[in-house]
C-alpha cells in the first residue's frame, strides 16, 4: 500500500481541492481562510489536508523534513498556482469529460495492479475519500491540457534548429543522461533592478546554506519556487538533448554529488546538483511506431463543441455494441482518411498534435479513446499495432523537431507559469491572526 500511495502522490500532487463551503458565523479555526485567489479561497483545512498526504510521502521517502511554517508556506504556494491554472483553464472553455477521467483512473488502478473496484477500495481503506481523489486527478488532467494548449501548440521550430541539433548529435555520437535536482528562485515578471538584488541574495544565501553542507533535497523543500520543490527538486533521469540548455550546459560541467554556481535565466536564479551521470545511447535510437485510425467530427459555426462531442459518444456507443470502425467512420469522420475507414497508417513520434499522440499513446492495442478535442475537432482514436522502427534521415528530422519542443515547453511553461501568477489576485493570509 505504501507503493501504491507514493504512486498517486506522484500523479495527484498537482491537483487540489475544492473551494470549501462559505464559512460560518463562527468559525473554528480549521475553516480560517489562508488564501484568496482571485474569486476563489483556500482554507487552513484544504491546505492541511493536502499537506498531512505529502509529509506522509516525503517520510516514507526518508527526506528530512522543513520546519512546519515552510512546508505550509510551500504547499500554499502550489496550491495557490493550481487554482489559478485550474480557474483559467474553466474560464476558456476548458474541461475534462467524465469517461476521459474514467478513463484516467483505470489506467491508475491497472498501473497498481488492481481492478477500478479495488482501488477504490484500497483508497477508502486509507482514508482517502475516492470522490475527492477523482476530482483531484480532473483537475491535474485539466492543467495538463490547458499547458497544451496555452504553451506546447504555441512553440515553433526553425529549420536551422534542426540543421544545428542534428549536426552536434552526429558530432557527439551519444547522448549522455543527466539525473538532476534543481532549487528555483522565481523573479516576477518586470522586476525591478532592487528586486533583482534582493532575490539573488536569497540564492546567495541558498547556496551558502549548501557549502556548509546541508541536505540539497531538504534545501529544495524549504527555499524552491519551483513546483517539485517539495520533491527535493527531483528531475528525474532525462537525456541532455531534453534538458533546458542552461541545466544541461551547467550539468555536463559537474562530477556527481556537485552542485552548480548560481545561474541565471528570465525565469529567475538556479542551482542544480548532478546525481548521477549515465552514458547515454545513440542521439536518435529505434523509435514506436503506432498504426491507428480515427473518426473526427469537426467544430464549426454550424457544430458546437457539445453536439460533436454528443455524436462522438453516439458513434463510441454503437462501436461498443459491435459497430465497425472503418464503416463508422466512412460514414461519420470528417477527415481525409474517412474514405479508408479513418486508418492513418504507421504514425511516428511528432505526426499528430500532442494532444491526439498523448492519447494516442495513453490506449492499449485495439482500445477505442473517449472523444478527444484538439485544435481540428474531437476523434475517437483506436490503436490497432504497435513497431519498433529504424528512421529514415527525414523521420530523423521530425524527431529532433520534437526533442527541441520538449526542451524548449520546461522553458515557456515556466515563464508561463510566471506571468499567470503575477497577473492574478493573490492575498496570502497564512500569517494573519
Amino acid at each position: 500500500m505504501k507503493r501504491l500511495l507514493f504512486c498517486l502522490f506522484l500523479l495527484s500532487l498537482a491537483g487540489l481541492v475544492r473551494a470549501a463551503p462559505p464559512l460560518p458565523q463562527e468559525p473554528v479555526e480549521a475553516d480560517r481562510v489562508v488564501a484568496v485567489v482571485n474569486d476563489e479561497v483556500i482554507t487552513l483545512h484544504e491546505l492541511q489536508s493536502r499537506l498531512d498526504s505529502v509529509v506522509s510521502q516525503l517520510k516514507r521517502q526518508g527526506t528530512e523534513l522543513p520546519p512546519q511554517e515552510v512546508l505550509q508556506k510551500q504547499m500554499l504556494e502550489r496550491m495557490i498556482m493550481d487554482r489559478i491554472q485550474v480557474q483559467y483553464a474553466k474560464e476558456n472553455g476548458l474541461h475534462v469529460e467524465d469517461g476521459e477521467l474514467d478513463m484516467a483512473i483505470n489506467r491508475i488502478a491497472a498501473n497498481n495492479k488492481m481492478t477500478p473496484d479495488q482501488f477504490r477500495k484500497a483508497l477508502e481503506k486509507d482514508g482517502v475519500a475516492f470522490v475527492k481523489f477523482r476530482e483531484e486527478i480532473r483537475d491535474e488532467m485539466l492543467i495538463s491540457r490547458l499547458k497544451n494548449r496555452e504553451v506546447d501548440s504555441k512553440i515553433n521550430i526553425s529549420e536551422g534548429e534542426v540543421d544545428n541539433y542534428l549536426a552536434g548529435q552526429a558530432q557527439a555520437g551519444v547522448t549522455p543522461e543527466y539525473h538532476l535536482a534543481h532549487i528555483l528562485v522565481r523573479t516576477p515578471e518586470g522586476a525591478s533592478p532592487e528586486q533583482l538584488q534582493k532575490l539573488k541574495a536569497k540564492a546567495e544565501q541558498i547556496m551558502e546554506h549548501l557549502r556548509k553542507g546541508d541536505d540539497f533535497a531538504q534545501v529544495a523543500a524549504a527555499y524552491s519556487d519551483a513546483p517539485d520543490a517539495l520533491e527535493g527538486g527531483d528531475l528525474g533521469v532525462r537525456p541532455a538533448d531534453r534538458l533546458p540548455n542552461l541545466y544541461a550546459e551547467a550539468a555536463a560541467k559537474l562530477q556527481p554529488g556537485e552542485v552548480s554556481p548560481l545561474l541565471h535565466s528570465p525565469n529567475g536564479f538556479h542551482i542544480v546538483r548532478l546525481l548521477e551521470k549515465r552514458g547515454g545511447g545513440a542521439a536518435l535510437p529505434p523509435v514506436q511506431q503506432t498504426h491507428a485510425r480515427h473518426i473526427l467530427i469537426k467544430v464549426n459555426e454550424l457544430v458546437s463543441e457539445d453536439e460533436a462531442r454528443r455524436k462522438l459518444q453516439a458513434v463510441r456507443e454503437r462501436l461498443e455494441h459491435g459497430g465497425d470502425f472503418a464503416e463508422l467512420a466512412r460514414l461519420y469522420s470528417q477527415d481525409g482518411t474517412a474514405s479508408k475507414g479513418g486508418d492513418l497508417g504507421w504514425v511516428y513520434p511528432g505526426d499528430t498534435v500532442p494532444e491526439f499522440e498523448r492519447a494516442m499513446d495513453q490506449l492499449k492495442v485495439g482500445e477505442i479513446s473517449q472523444p478527444v478535442q484538439t485544435q481540428f475537432g474531437f476523434h475517437l482514436i483506436q490503436v490497432l499495432e504497435r513497431r519498433t522502427q529504424d528512421v529514415s534521415d527525414e523521420r530523423r528530422r521530425v524527431l529532433a523537431r520534437q526533442v527541441l519542443r520538449d526542451r524548449r515547453a520546461d522553458e515557456d511553461y515556466q515563464d508561463w507559469l510566471r506571468q499567470m501568477r503575477d497577473r492574478a489576485y493573490v492575498e496570502n493570509k497564512l500569517n494573519e491572526e
